[in-house]
């Protein structure tokens, strides 16, 4: 058995599980849900704007606390470091139940849903119980976390190429289709008669009786939606900080580790705006839901929300779908592999710490958490099994945003408590940057307390939930 992980990842890799892990199926899905609930051009464009701002100055402020604790564990490390145990394990704890676990499934559920554009037997339903269903593309989404994580078993070499290649490719294929969107979306009008009333905003809502309301927004109904729906691209850009959970096998992390974060943020925040550029200059941003037609339907009410399918189809009819669909397929592939990579190295660092399974604390012959890799596997198979992953995403989105703010606020905890310690990087515009952070977050979340009080509640119950495991777990070792 290895005795510690082998730093081999380089800043060209740091960088590619930076952005793959940020990449998956929402940039494809989410911007529909976005249009219902604030009808308007302007404000779809400035919610991604400031999505990339937030998790850009997040990543900045991150790179203090990498470069303090080069380690495997990341913000678990991060957290332990400025509030002590108790805090760090409800962090753990929430990420293996829902955060990272629930993400995996959902990524993989996504894959499989778009194989079944190529293979629609795929839908067949093989098992119904009334509390889930089975089918082949619940297999299909457990066999593609099975084989990632047999894979990153096999040593971390395998994984960063896998995620060398796949981030390539979705990077490649996101500019083309943002390319060939920007042109052809300039050859007509679609783009101007988007951006005309940019800043009128409207809520559509379809009545169960098939009839669509509308409903104009200003003031704080406009801030209550805009602060509810930006959940949408914040889970969209989410993962950014998997990075740090494998700061322990990156080389000169002090460094690279800052570097990566920024590096990626900004690549995945300029893709994701132009994608909506894009989509607003192929697509009108209103529409019907009962139309026959992608531009009849419009952003709003493209067919199962896939607004990325829909543009292209724009551009390329009918095999525009099966080319997103193949598209979606190479991104939450790669999104995946580097989820599943990042995740075992959290769990062996609260192994390490006597707050996980303690076999998780084992690395194999190729200097990889093996067993760490599949308890997560094993979850979030088990997640996938459930069909609960997407409840348990959004319950687990109001959790991750607290934790970030919680992190954020460790900078200015351990700039008081640990002066002198050395800090390779500090935090970028400290403390104007990592508070605005913490200010437009917390508002977020409030925000989101307000309109969403029964997901959010249950966001703060499963991190609660970890409180008596917590005491359970350590009378148990005593």
């Amino acid at each position: 058995m290895a005795e510690q992980l082998k730093r081999s990842l380089g800043l060209l890799d740091a960088t590619s599980i930076v952005a793959g892990s940020m990449i998956g199926s929402g940039i494809f899905i989410v911007t529909s849900a976005m249009a219902r609930d604030v009808g308007s051009a302007g404000y779809i464009v400035l919610l991604w704007v400031l999505t990339g701002f937030l998790t850009m100055t997040a990543a900045l402020s991150y790179g203090e606390l990498a470069g303090m604790m080069p380690t495997a564990g990341g913000q678990f490390v991060y957290i332990q470091r400025a509030y002590g145990k108790l805090t760090a394990f409800l962090y753990g704890w929430t990420v293996f139940t829902v955060i990272q676990t629930g993400v995996i499934a959902a990524v993989a559920v996504a894959f499989a849903k778009y194989t079944a554009v190529f293979f629609p037997q795929l839908d067949e339903t093989l098992l119904d119980t009334g509390l889930f269903i089975l089918n082949g593309k619940t297999f299909l989404a457990m066999f593609t976390i099975v084989l990632l994580t047999f894979v990153n078993n096999r040593g971390v070499e395998n994984g960063k190429w896998i995620q060398l290649i796949f981030t390539s490719a979705k990077l490649v294929a996101l500019f083309g289709l943002i390319a060939c969107g920007l042109y052809f979306g300039t050859q007509t009008d679609v783009l101007s008669q988007n951006f005309e009333n940019m800043w009128e905003a409207k809520k559509s809502v379809v009545n169960p009786d098939g009839t669509l309301s509308i409903t104009d927004l200003s003031g704080f109904a406009l801030l209550g939606a805009a602060g509810a729906t930006i959940i949408n691209s914040l889970f969209s850009s989410d993962a950014w900080n998997n990075v740090t959970f494998i700061a322990a096998e990156i080389k000169d992390p002090k460094k690279n580790i800052p570097r990566s974060l920024f590096l990626g943020t900004t690549i995945v925040t300029v893709i994701y705006v132009l994608a909506n550029v894009a989509y607003l200059a192929l697509l009108p941003l209103s529409g019907v839901p009962d139309a026959q037609t992608v531009t009849g339907a419009g952003i709003q009410f493209a067919a199962e929300d896939r607004v990325g399918a829909a543009a292209a189809s724009v551009v390329l009819g009918n095999s525009g779908v099966f080319l997103m669909a193949a598209l979606i397929m190479i991104s939450t592939f790669g999104c995946n592999s580097g989820l599943i990579l990042a995740g075992g190295r959290l769990f062996y660092a609260m192994a390490k710490e006597r707050l996980f399974f303690n076999k998780a604390a084992e690395l194999n012959e190729n200097q990889v958490p093996a067993k760490a890799l599949w308890f997560q596997c094993l979850w979030a198979c088990v997640l996938c099994l459930s069909g609960k992953y997407g409840d348990l995403l959004t319950y687990a989105t109001f959790a991750s945003l607290l934790f970030y703010i919680l992190t954020i606020a460790g900078i200015f905890v351990l700039r008081r408590i640990e002066p002198h310690t050395e800090r390779p990087y500090k935090a970028f515009g400290y403390p104007v940057i990592p508070a605005l952070y913490m200010a437009c977050t917390l508002l977020i979340c409030i925000i989101l307390l307000v309109q969403d009080t029964l997901n959010t509640g249950l966001g703060l119950l499963i991190v609660a939930l970890g409180i008596p495991v917590y005491y359970v777990a350590k009378l148990n070792k005593e």
